[in-house]
């Protein structure tokens, strides 16, 4: 059967057109291709055959019947475009591996014949990829063709250094641009500002942005699109935020990575809700998230401290088919390490392991403290195994600082003694960070000679005592036998004087009016925020544990007046609640003694109790706490014969009603009466 092949002309005002690719295409019935190539005599032709597959009719005078399985049909596809166009990328190819030698290059390029048009430059040189030989293509064009626009050629040579990532090649090719009279176009200052972006130079990209108005030329959408990236990364927010409005407002296409630079800058000025708006903003312009845009996102929710958020975006991430990276599971450990989900960052530990992903050492460190903070004794030697034995992470003195303070608040002194012996022998200094966590092991052990040597080493190594420090040795003094008070509090006055006056003013017997909280009171004034409440619980301890109930009550006062502790007893219609949780055991039991002694007097008063009283002590989830608060509580209430109860559906918390709340306080009452 024969075919119908009908060949049609159009005229273009460039030749340069701005696809390359082959325009001339034969279809048979068996959807057979064949390339067709027609001579035209002015290179502002561009032919384009459409070929029907139509049966022959009479009235197509101007058809040529081809058979596609004809010898004919063979010869127009071997001289078509296509066959054209890829023997000049088959070309290009072949300089791309050849010695950047002129005579080389020429002697390869002398296939082309004389014949050469503008558009198998363009050709050519599209398909380079090495910057050398390109230089070389380039000055061979220039030499036997005359350019109607030559400025075409250097931009497609400029796009050569862009995926070299060759910036200082395409600026010493804008400079020869320059000396023979080319003028740039937008086209040249986009390609080298994208060559600097791809370089990971945004200042350079910022500085030939800048530079477009001095040749007369205004940015596109397409270069300002890059620019909000670019100025996010340089670090000059008001610009990237400007141009994101305009971008908005004026509909500009943005690619993935900007969304992630405007994450990250909205992450920087911890406007955690607005990375989340811009990553809805992205969806909904149907830009798909890419692994760059969801790293961002996840390290943003991590520093917020919203781990569940973290998990969410994970999900999403998982569900659109985008692969985690490296990047993506950093995140999430450092994510969950901040809030202390241990049993998260373990989760994608393993996860990385399996993957064959393999970890630094702040990563392993970021797992180790974490297991430090909630107590995974287990997990965290699993993780330090794995660290030394791969050879290819070497720990250093924050691991060793991890591992130590895993030992010490486990009570694990032997092991803790052995990793410190073993941080000495790999040529760490044992720094303050260290040193404190050994003072809890011994302090928790009772071992209180190896407290005041360790001590004694810190000064010797001149690290001055931090208030964490400071707080340590306080927290020692709580769990130390009265006959070792005066070492430590030697120890405690050299590291701060005033700590040390307010502990000798608890041991004493007879102390001056308000001394004490006007000397505990300066102490808070003083201090960080972040170790009051444990200067405060550690002052009340040993006021409870010397017996000195009364001195407790007033460093809980002061403590409530300062906003030390906040929201700790709660009234309400239904019930009246003591909130325990952060609560040292002896400040919890003081807070106890004062709340019930509240209750008696609202009860002698004739208050209406409500339905409901609770007291709550917080989860205890803490593995080195055992059952925290909660475990004491429940054997001292026993003690007090009082009818609180440990809620079965509610953890941490101990209620009563108020018909058997009335009932203790009368027998309490009349007990009291009885004494007296």
């Amino acid at each position: 059967m024969t075919y119908n092949l009908r060949v049609s002309i159009c005229y273009e005002t460039s030749p340069l057109c701005s696809s390359l690719a082959p325009s001339i295409q034969f279809r048979s019935h068996n959807n057979l291709t064949v390339p067709l190539r027609l001579h035209h005599t002015k290179p502002s032709f561009r032919t384009i055959s459409k070929i029907s597959l139509q049966e022959v009719s009479p009235s197509a005078k101007t058809s040529v019947w081809v058979n596609p399985k004809s010898p004919r049909a063979s010869k127009l596809r071997q001289k078509s475009s296509d066959s054209r166009y890829a023997s000049l990328v088959k070309l290009a190819e072949s300089l791309n591996s050849c010695a950047p030698i002129e005579e080389e290059i020429s002697g390869m390029m002398n296939i082309l014949g004389n014949k050469i048009t503008e558009q198998d430059a363009v050709i050519v040189l599209n398909n380079m990829s090495n910057t050398e030989t390109a230089l070389l293509v380039l000055d061979y064009f220039r030499k036997r063709l005359i350019m109607r626009r030559e400025v075409v050629l250097y931009n497609v040579t400029l796009k050569v250094f862009r995926k070299c990532k060759d910036l200082k090649g395409a600026e010493n090719l804008f400079r020869e641009m320059l000396g023979r009279g080319v003028t740039p176009d937008n086209v040249t200052f986009s390609t080298i500002i994208s060559c600097a972006r791809l370089s990971s130079l945004p200042e350079k990209a910022v500085e030939w942005f800048e530079k477009m108005s001095s040749f007369g030329c205004v940015p596109d959408e397409v270069t300002c699109s890059v620019m909000v990236d670019v100025y996010g990364r340089v670090g000059n927010v008001e610009v990237a935020l400007s141009l994101y409005d305009r971008a908005r407002s004026e509909k500009w296409r943005l690619d993935a990575v900007t969304f992630s630079t405007l994450i990250r800058i909205y992450g920087t000025m911890r406007n955690f809700d607005g990375c989340l708006n811009i990553y809805e903003e992205m969806k909904a312009l149907g830009v798909r998230p890419n692994a760059s845009v969801y790293n961002s996102l996840l390290d943003a929710m991590g520093r917020a401290k919203r781990p569940w958020q973290a998990k969410n975006i994970y999900r999403d991430m998982v569900k659109n088919g985008v692969q985690p990276t490296w990047g993506t599971y950093a995140s999430l450990i450092r994510a969950f390490g901040r809030v202390r989900y241990g049993e998260d960052a373990i989760a994608v530990y393993r996860e990385m392991k399996e993957k064959g992903l393999e970890l630094s050492v702040v990563l392993y460190n970021t797992l180790l403290s974490t297991c430090a903070d909630v107590g995974f004794t287990e997990e965290a030697l699993e993780i330090f195994q794995d660290m030394t034995s791969l050879g290819t992470c070497t720990p250093d003195s924050w691991t060793f600082a991890s591992l130590i303070t895993i030992y010490s608040c486990s009570g694990k002194v032997e092991e803790a003694e052995a990793a410190f012996t073993e941080m000495l022998e790999a040529g760490f200094e044992p720094n303050i960070f260290v040193l404190t966590s050994l003072i809890q092991c011994y302090g928790k052990a009772g071992r209180i000679d190896d407290v005041v040597r360790m001590f004694d080493r810190l000064l010797e190594l001149g690290i001055t005592p931090d208030e964490r420090f400071c707080g340590c040795l306080l927290n020692v003094i709580t769990q130390a036998p009265t006959e070792k008070l005066d070492e430590l509090t030697a120890c405690i006055e050299k590291a701060n004087t005033k700590v040390g006056y307010i502990v000798k003013l608890i041991c004493a017997e007879n102390i001056e009016g308000e001394i004490l909280k006007k000397e505990a009171s300066e102490l808070f004034e003083s201090i960080g925020a972040d170790v009051k409440k444990a200067y405060c619980n550690c002052l009340i301890d040993l006021c409870v544990n010397l017996n000195q109930l009364e001195r407790g009550c007033e460093l809980l006062d002061l403590g409530l007046a300062l906003e030390i502790y906040t929201d700790m007893m709660s009234r309400t219609e239904t019930q009246w609640s003591l909130m325990l949780k952060g609560l040292s055991t002896g400040a919890a039991l003081t807070a106890l003694h004062m709340w019930m002694n509240d209750l008696s007097k609202a009860f002698e008063n004739g208050e209406e109790l409500p339905s409901l009283l609770g007291i709550n002590t917080g989860h205890g989830k803490h593995k080195f706490s055992e059952k925290g608060l909660a475990g004491v509580f429940e054997l001292h209430l026993k003690e007090l014969n009082a009818p609180f109860h440990e809620a079965p559906d509610q953890v941490g918390w101990f209620l009563t009603t108020k018909d058997a709340a009335i009932s203790w306080l009368e027998s309490r009452s009349s007990h009291d009466v009885v004494s007296t």
